[in-house]
């Protein structure tokens, strides 16, 4: 129950909310993720998400299991670099990690 709405059943929250242009609707998810700058990423599992539409405004309520993944080049990056600068997998690495992710600078900084 919403603090200060009485006994209000959801039924009845559903209707006022339409009439004051609120639509909102049950998102079917499996697994939500948020990819953040620094490359690492946020991993909703079991999610309930809600798709709140105030006058054409979206936006999503979400909760559920929250893990942390870090970010990191992907295998094939790190392969790519390796084969293109013929280096080892960890200066690969550290090239790319040094570049951002960006793959042509990390070969023309091994190839230095």
């Amino acid at each position: 129950m919403i603090p200060g709405l009485g006994g209000m059943n959801p039924r009845q929250m559903e209707r006022m909310m339409q009439q004051m242009g609120i639509d909102t609707k049950a998102i079917d998810a499996t697994e939500v993720i948020i990819k953040k700058k620094d490359g690492s990423e946020m991993v909703i599992t079991s999610p309930q998400v809600t798709l709140i539409d105030m006058q054409g405004q979206k936006s999503f309520q979400i909760s559920g299991d929250v893990t942390e993944r870090a970010g990191g080049p992907s295998e094939d990056d790190i392969r790519l670099v390796m084969e293109q600068a013929k280096c080892t997998r960890e200066k690969a690495l550290a090239a790319l990690k040094e570049t951002k992710g960006d793959i042509a600078a990390a070969i023309l900084k091994l190839q230095e």
